[in-house]
């Protein structure tokens, strides 16, 4: 195997194991949480995903890629992964890194996106 090749697997395995450790240290999903999580969501999600995470939002229209679209294309993985997203941003794309947000935060935005998949409208 290449050196390169041995890096690329090494960082690989170490991301996934790095979300299976915050999974793992997730807090618990709870109402007050997920509230929160929309709160947070109007906050600083709305201008790209739009009020209805349907990735209509009014900075949208100057994006390409587009949004996402929350409700029909949801982030596969769950809320873990959107975990994930909100922490590292999306490469390739104007979804940026919220590391800024307490951990808790990103865990709340986390439930409530992940609870937007599949929304009647």
């Amino acid at each position: 195997m290449s050196r390169l090749s041995m890096k690329a697997l090494l960082a690989g395995v170490s991301l996934a194991l790095g979300a299976q450790a915050r999974a793992a240290d997730a807090p618990k999903k709870t109402p007050e949480l997920v509230e929160k999580g929309k709160s947070l969501f109007a906050k600083s999600c709305v201008s790209c995903h739009g009020p209805k995470g349907e990735g209509d939002g009014l900075a949208a229209k100057a994006l390409n890629p587009k949004p996402r679209n929350l409700v029909t294309d949801p982030v596969k993985g769950g809320a873990p992964a959107i975990f994930e997203v909100l922490a590292n941003g999306k490469k390739g794309t104007a979804m940026i890194s919220y590391k800024h947000l307490p951990e808790e935060d990103r865990w709340a935005l986390s439930y409530y996106v992940d609870g937007l998949k599949g929304a009647k409208k």
